[in-house]
């Protein structure tokens, strides 16, 4: 197996590593209640400051990754979110819950903007939606498992074991990612401008501003799911700590799987014939995965909802297997942590926002009518990507290859 598809391999690893220290806390919200007397809008805070860290971290954590090793990046940043993440184990308050939060966002900010630009260095636009895909797969991958292992361990074991054991795990994972892992030879030093000269430089390009704006509205309703799916199962249908972290990670996240590695493929193919079509395709398929989740309205029958869940995920990530290959295929090399980076510090800021509504929605209209918001939400990035796609890409395309795309 050649090196470039090897890397592919590990990152998933990593991603997985990565969103499923994510779940471990979701998975375990209803022991905190007993141990910690955590309340909702306390549960709410626990997902929104991990994500305003970790907004507030990542432009810098673009911009390092376009200026420093990627690689070394991405091993320091596995091994400093795996402590936080073993000594999470060790909180007795509520508050000392939430300042491992903010660490562990703060942590993994490095990561995701250095992995996908080593990805993209040793991949070309024939292959390179297919690999970042199976990367993101990594990512779904590891919010199912980390969401059930948790639930499992926690109900059986108390929910530190679940914290120590992934934490353990990210070390050994460092380690060989310390070993393995090399910087692409293509890459060139950025130029030495001013972070925030170089963001309103992304920003003033119409079709990345129209990017960054519909993954917010995806990325909001997603972090609702994530963060309150597994406790709305609990209360609902009566699962069990297991069965409710399986659930509420396995339909959205394994749809998310296949929808990204569906959405990488057909991307690829598509951009042989213009690039331009992937902004289409993610349009449709945000467009698609719409209409989904207005059930939720009406409290259908677990298997009925289940479906629902399903294709809403399936549709949602072959949506956004389209956006880090599009900002790639918009600008050079040198540009695309940054930009990535950006885009991971706005879809945590529109992250934490939609966790903490889904809390205040919780206590006065219940989870159901937060979930079927999200539907809108979706409407509202699929009306975006296809405004920039028929205005706007053409244009923004032909300009990143005058740039030496």
């Amino acid at each position: 197996m050649a090196y470039r598809w090897k890397l592919v391999a590990l990152l998933f690893c990593c991603g997985a590593l990565n969103y499923g220290d994510r779940a471990a806390t979701s998975a375990v919200f209803p022991l905190f209640r007993v141990t910690l007397g955590i309340t909702d809008l306390q549960i709410a805070a626990v997902g929104s400051l991990f994500l305003w860290a970790y907004a507030i971290g990542s432009p810098l954590a673009g911009v390092l990754a376009d200026r420093k090793s990627r690689s070394r990046l991405i091993v320091g940043s596995l091994a400093a979110w795996s402590i936080v993440t073993a000594c999470t184990a060790l909180v007795t308050t509520v508050n000392q819950l939430l300042f491992t939060r903010v660490l562990l966002g703060f942590a993994e900010c490095l990561y995701l903007p250095a992995a996908i630009a080593l990805i993209a260095d040793h991949h070309d636009s024939g292959s390179r939606a297919s690999a970042i895909s199976i990367h993101t797969a990594g990512l779904s991958a590891g919010l199912v498992g980390g969401g059930t292992l948790s639930g499992y361990l926690g109900e059986h074991h108390g929910w530190q074991v679940p914290f120590l054991s992934l934490g353990v795990a990210g070390i050994l994972l460092a380690v060989a990612c310390a070993l393995f892992l090399k910087d692409g030879s293509g890459e060139r030093p950025a130029p030495k401008k001013p972070s925030v000269r170089a963001f309103g430089e992304l920003i003033s390009i119409p079709s990345i501003a129209l990017l960054i704006a519909a993954a917010m509205f995806s990325a909001a309703g997603m972090n609702m799911f994530t963060n309150w799916l597994p406790l709305y199962f609990r209360e609902s249908y009566g699962l069990s700590l297991a069965g409710a972290g399986f659930s509420g990670t396995f339909l959205v996240q394994f749809s998310g799987v296949l929808g990204a590695l569906f959405g990488g493929v057909v991307s690829d193919h598509a951009a042989r014939a213009s690039k331009r079509r992937r902004m289409l395709l993610q349009s449709a398929a945000m467009a698609l995965s719409a209409p989904a989740l207005i059930l939720f309205l009406w409290r259908p029958a677990f298997a009925v909802l289940a479906v629902c869940i399903f294709f809403f995920g399936l549709m949602r990530a072959a949506g956004v297997a389209n956006e880090n290959p599009m900002l790639c295929d918009l600008l050079e090399p040198r540009k695309r942590s940054t930009a990535i980076g950006l885009m991971n510090a706005t879809n945590c800021l529109a992250g934490g926002i939609g966790i903490f509504a889904a809390g205040l929605l919780k206590t006065s209209y219940g989870l159901n009518t937060a979930f079927a918001g999200i539907s809108v939400l979706m409407l509202c990035a699929a009306s975006l990507t296809i405004t920039g796609y028929l205005i706007f890409l053409e244009r923004d395309l032909a300009r990143g290859t005058a740039a030496g795309n």
